[in-house]
């Protein structure tokens, strides 16, 4: 059964926590293994509210903060404002959301980034890392192929490719799911936080925070939309490096998949949690006749 997008409140609710007494706005539904989920940029977990249903419908319990400075929470103090400030900082809501034991901790973009850093740093944390087209390769490939430190990489090409698929995300959705109206309501309740945690995740070099999860053996799993524009091809390559040959699915769809395709993230993230034979073929109603699906070997 899919789920219906304006039905996704009978799977989601909205509650609000209290983090280094400030309140936090997060989305939790479900029952049964538990799944952390760390938004991108300038997003909440609201704007993912289709995907989050469609994973709670195959039995697993969702939880989704909004992640300081953006949808509503408030910003970490000046000296936090680090993604180690970030993940000690979801430790703390999972303590206070009443979040017990390892959790599966699932990143997209920013939050990706986020997620990394918490399975290094409190690996007690976190029984699997998931990671959908996650910051933190630190590389980028100008036009001319050349690559380069992702510090290289200019703020336009950044925010232009971010904003050009939010837009490419607006034809296909309702007006309330716009990624680009989430965009705009955070950036005008904090413009500053939206531009400095944007300015982190352009920058962000993770590699030898992946290199330390890979030594420990820690599960994890890269999904990745094939057709993603604002985190260069290089960037995903060299954290399948660092992370030495991880569990990687393909999909077809740009940064947004899991938003474009929430039925798609729903199956493709569960069949992963519930350890699927990677070896048997996957057809995906969603990609019609064109499936694409890697698994590193």
């Amino acid at each position: 059964m899919t789920v219906d997008a304006r039905r996704t409140d009978e799977f989601i609710e909205w509650r609000t926590a209290v983090v280094d007494s400030r309140p936090v706005d997060f989305g939790v539904g479900g029952y049964g293994e538990t799944v952390v989920f760390l938004h991108g940029w300038g997003l909440s977990p609201r704007a993912y509210r289709s995907a989050l249903a469609a994973v709670v419908h195959r039995g697993y319990r969702v939880i989704a903060p909004a992640l300081p400075g953006l949808g509503g929470t408030a910003e970490l103090d000046r000296a936090d404002r680090t993604f180690e400030g970030y993940a000690a900082w979801v430790t703390r809501f999972l303590d206070a959301a009443g979040v017990a034991g390892p959790v599966t901790v699932v990143g997209h973009s920013f939050g990706g980034g986020v997620a990394t850093v918490v399975a290094r740093d409190f690996p007690t944390r976190v029984s699997r890392l998931v990671l959908v087209n996650a910051v933190g390769g630190g590389i980028w490939s100008s036009s001319g192929g050349q690559e380069r430190s992702i510090r290289e990489r200019p703020w336009w090409s950044w925010c232009g490719s971010a904003m050009v698929e939010a837009a490419e995300t607006a034809h296909t959705h309702r007006i309330t799911q716009f990624p680009l109206d989430e965009f705009a309501f955070n950036a005008l309740r904090n413009v500053g936080a939206v531009w400095r945690t944007g300015n982190l995740a352009r920058t962000a070099d993770l590699i030898d925070a992946l290199e330390e999860i890979a030594v420990r053996a820690m599960s994890v799993v890269v999904l990745w939309g094939a057709g993603d524009r604002v985190i260069p091809r290089a960037s995903f390559d060299a954290v399948c490096a660092a992370l030495h040959d991880p569990e990687v699915r393909e999909v077809r769809g740009n940064h947004n998949w899991l938003i474009d395709d929430a039925e798609l993230f729903g199956q493709v993230l569960t069949e992963e949690l519930a350890g699927r034979d990677v070896n048997a073929p996957v057809l995906f109603p969603s990609l019609a006749s064109c499936s694409t699906m890697r698994i590193a070997q």
